[in-house]
């Protein structure tokens, strides 16, 4: 499903995963808040192949329009926004970046309590 009315300048994709494990990509219009009209395009599949045919469907001034796409940091998700969307900047979502930083934090601490058990 493509929906180009609901293009906007700033825009959001992600992955979601529906009953039996269907994988589906979503691209939401950020200026809709998650309401009546935010939904761009909701594609099955996750691959690049799937994803950036569909999105190419968008004019070549939709696709330039958009200034900006907040995506995780899955490598295909980054490729489909520079094959769709050259002229957006990508940008990390906050909860992926939060999830790294605790990751590392976690690592730290773990280190820091051997060091400290070894002195003991």
């Amino acid at each position: 499903m493509l929906f180009p009315e609901n293009i906007g300048n700033r825009l959001s994709i992600d992955e979601v995963a529906l009953t039996n494990g269907e994988l589906y990509t979503i691209v939401t219009n950020k200026e809709g808040k998650g309401k009546k009209g935010s939904l761009l395009a909701m594609i099955e599949g996750t691959k690049v192949e799937e994803i950036s045919p569909i999105l190419g469907k968008l004019s070549e001034d939709q696709r330039s329009s958009v200034s900006e796409v907040t995506l995780d940091m899955a490598p295909h998700m980054a490729r489909i926004i520079r094959e769709s969307f050259p002229h957006a900047t990508q940008v990390l979502d906050r909860f992926h970046v939060q999830q790294l930083v605790t990751e590392a934090l976690q690592e730290i601490r773990i280190e820091l309590r051997r060091e400290a058990l070894k002195r003991e």
